[in-house]
């Protein structure tokens, strides 16, 4: 999906600024970086006064950045479905809408999760064949790599149907997004033995095992982050998926607590942490979300990037890297002849 500017066809990225945490700000700067970096194309969405002033101080290339009123915004307090419809100029709905006119081929907000699935689906419908969109979060492994976790949080409870229809998506993902050559799938499961796991998962797992992928089985949660039988797809349910990541996000912030309060108590121990900066930099760097920009919706008409509220300007700039990718490899169609083949 693409439109004309200027006599050439031109992709643009819908961004919602007003839905994050910290306005306008880190979007309008995220923008001039994924437009000087990737060429990119940004329609801002939201107050035009106030991104008109930030565009004086984060400047860009005026054929590669435009403005889309929006008045309204939906807060983490609304009801997501009752506050789509109800708000119908809210950011995060007018970037959708931006997509379902072909004005946009895809868009990122870093607000509400719900109202920006549901944004998502009203406005820009499912892929023709996939029974539920899911979220795919990228996951940080220890050798380098990168797990997707699909699931991860927009299907509470699943058919084992659906969860193959996500093996599916995630693996699309994670060959062209990623770059992974040959996805390994598997099933999260409670042991990585045939027969392990619920009669959704064991259902899942028996017709995963019959489709032309690269399918290793069961695997258990210790094994998301590396450790012995490494995935690059995982599936599971929304419910499941949306556990795993939050209690991730908790851990890895208590464990950089407890280094941190460790080494203020001692100076031998603040030498040490002086001379192993470079390392726990890069181990920062590699667990940082803001280096994937968000998490897919993947499955609806166009592509939605969720991101997290707080989101900074590099995860702006990755999420518009994203969308251009997703456009680029034409992920919907891939997904839409994949689905109608084997999903």
């Amino acid at each position: 999906m693409a439109f004309m500017l200027h006599g050439r066809m031109t992709a643009w990225v819908a961004v919602d600024t007003m839905s994050g945490d910290h306005g306008p700000e880190p979007a309008v700067h995220g923008a001039q970086q994924a437009i000087r970096e990737y060429g990119s194309h940004v329609t801002l969405v939201g107050d035009p006064e106030k991104l008109e002033k930030l565009l004086k101080r984060f400047t860009c290339d005026p054929s590669h950045v435009q403005i889309a009123p929006a008045k309204e915004v939906i807060t983490m307090d609304d009801s997501p479905a009752r506050a789509v419809r109800s708000k119908p100029d809210a950011s995060v709905v007018v970037a959708a809408r931006l997509v379902k006119e072909k004005k946009a081929v895809g868009f990122f907000s870093p607000g509400n999760t719900g109202a920006t699935m549901a944004a998502a689906l009203l406005e820009m419908g499912r892929i023709k064949g996939v029974e539920r969109p899911s979220i795919a979060s990228p996951l940080p492994r220890e050798d380098g790599g990168t797990t997707v976790l699909i699931d991860s949080g927009a299907n509470v409870d699943c058919k084992a149907n659906w969860l193959v229809q996500f093996a599916i998506m995630g693996e699309i993902y994670s060959r062209e997004i990623l770059g992974v050559v040959n996805p390994r799938v598997a099933v999260l499961s409670n042991g990585e033995e045939e027969g392990k796991g619920n009669s959704v998962s064991t259902d899942a797992w028996e017709r995963l095992r019959h489709l032309p992928c690269n399918f290793m089985g069961n695997v258990e949660g210790r094994d998301l982050y590396g450790g012995g039988r490494t995935a690059d797809v995982v599936v599971c349910d929304g419910f499941t998926g949306n556990i795993v990541l939050k209690a991730t996000e908790g851990l890895a912030t208590s464990i950089f607590t407890i280094l941190l309060q460790g080494i203020a108590g001692s100076s031998l121990a603040k030498t040490g942490a002086y001379l192993l900066k470079p390392v726990l930099s890069e181990v920062k760097r590699r667990m940082d979300y803001t280096e994937y920009g968000g998490a897919p919706l993947l499955g609806v008409e166009g592509i939605c990037i969720i991101g997290h509220g707080g989101s900074n300007a590099t995860a702006f700039k990755n999420a518009i890297r994203v969308v251009d990718q997703s456009s680029k490899r034409d992920i919907r169609q891939k997904i839409e002849d994949r689905v109608r083949l084997f999903g």
